[in-house]
């Protein structure tokens, strides 16, 4: 994912918090973040009355988000049409092909991912046709979409001639539906089906959506029949997404699968001082040891303390050493302990099952309304500490018995349903994905 997208819809969903979904929709749904450098966030706007919104109605909310997203004052800038020319002379925005970052050379490689990195590789060179599709996959920040943007970067230098398309997995179905209502049905499956090199990141959001499947499915055909190469990316093995279909799946198993796990200490090492080379510095050999023992699991977070070491010490000329690191860092922990809170559980449940947070909050008795909220109800007991009452406030004021009730539901169920297990997987899963991508 990239990573200047990633802070601004960290930025606007914590605005969100405290503003309207009508107001969310009107004034950011048509803005994309272009760049972050010299500690300035810009932004792209679609007009120039939109601009001005965003910077004197919520100019003072964006800085605040983004200091609690770097712990340190962030400038905020809005550009318009007329500006975006300029801009992309000097600026490298955020969709730009060459975009350095996610390359194979700077992929650190250790036991933890050697095996995806050495598949992602001959895939790019086309050393062989036997692994395809390829199929990357592990947890949140582990380098999945580093590898996938590294093949295509890596067959763009050596096949400039090649039509590479890369898309989300929710962008692939956001397009779809776009297509499906403005009549561009053959628009939408040309741009697919002729790619020579077809690469989707997180495809595990596809599942459970009929129409995007049946696309999805034939577009693949089309694909694997001209033997172009595909390669995907998800958060778990494929046997392991639920409401996938298994005409799907077994197309997915029939390639090669390759997991990345969690780095070992020797390859958080690696990544710690590679990172802030690239910055053009160095860290203390203990305080690299620091960051290495304190954040274990994922890479995305590991780079983003480096950053902001980095960044302290570049702005205030500080030096660092291990306290000042742990001042620094220590609010990048404290957003770990506390991602799993109510309005992300069902602003998250909401977004699984195709709902929006008032549905799941309402009074709507609808069976896929009611299983939403029984679900999110029950992740709210089972990952804070709120009476049953506090819960039910956040449900239009249910008393505590029905709160009860929807929780014996899914207790008296889970056991029994692995579908029902894989939904609570996956809505926690994307919670913390949420909170990793904070963490940049």
């Amino acid at each position: 994912m990239n990573s200047v997208n990633e802070v601004w819809e960290r930025v606007v969903e914590i605005i969100s918090k405290n503003t309207t979904r009508a107001a969310i929709d009107a004034w950011f749904k048509g803005c994309e973040a272009l760049d972050y450098s010299d500690n300035t966030l810009t932004v792209f706007a679609p007009s120039i009355f939109s601009k001005n919104i965003l910077l004197d109605r919520f100019g003072a909310q964006v800085k605040r988000a983004l200091f609690e997203i770097f712990s340190m004052d962030t400038e905020f800038a809005v550009i318009t049409e007329d500006e975006l020319e300029g801009f992309r002379a000097t600026h490298k925005t955020a969709g730009s092909a060459d975009d350095s970052e996610y390359t194979f050379d700077r992929f650190v490689v250790g036991k933890s991912n050697s095996f995806a990195h050495a598949a992602a590789l001959s895939v790019a060179r086309q050393e062989t046709k036997r692994y395809n599709p390829l199929f990357i996959y592990g947890d949140s920040g582990l380098g999945k979409t580093h590898l996938l943007h590294a093949i295509k970067h890596e067959v763009r230098k050596n096949h400039p001639e090649y039509n590479i398309v890369y898309v989300k997995g929710d962008d692939f179905t956001n397009e779809l539906i776009g297509a499906i209502q403005s009549g561009r049905n053959i628009e939408f499956r040309d741009k697919y089906r002729k790619a020579d090199f077809f690469l989707m990141d997180d495809i595990q959001f596809i599942a459970g959506k009929s129409a995007t499947q049946e696309e999805f499915f034939h577009t693949f055909n089309a694909l694997y029949e001209e033997n172009h190469q595909i390669v995907f990316t998800s958060d778990r093995p494929p046997r392991e997404i639920s409401l996938l279909e298994d005409r799907i799946l077994t197309r997915f198993e029939a390639g090669l699968q390759a997991d990345i796990q969690p780095p070992d200490y020797e390859t958080r090492m690696a990544i710690i001082k590679n990172k802030a080379k690239d910055m053009g510095g160095t860290l203390p050999e203990d305080v690299c040891d620091y960051i290495a023992n304190n954040m274990t699991s994922n890479v995305r977070q590991i780079e983003g303390a480096v950053k902001k070491l980095m960044a302290y010490k570049e702005l205030l000329d500080n030096q660092i050493d291990v306290q000042v690191a742990e001042k620094v860092l220590k609010d990048m922990f404290r957003r770990n302990e506390s991602i799993m809170t109510p309005l992300a559980i069902i602003e998250e449940t909401a977004r699984y099952f195709g709902l929006t947070d008032r549905d799941v909050k309402g009074q709507s008795k609808m069976k896929n309304v009611a299983r939403a909220r029984q679900i999110a109800i029950y992740m709210i007991r089972l990952n804070t500490n709120l009476s049953l009452k506090d819960i039910g406030e956040y449900f239009s004021g249910r008393d505590h018995s029905t709160v009860l009730n929807s929780i014996r539901k899914v207790e008296d169920s889970i056991t029994e349903s692995p579908e029902l297990q894989s939904i609570i997987k996956d809505i926690t899963a994307n919670i913390n994905a949420k909170s990793n991508a904070a963490n940049i």
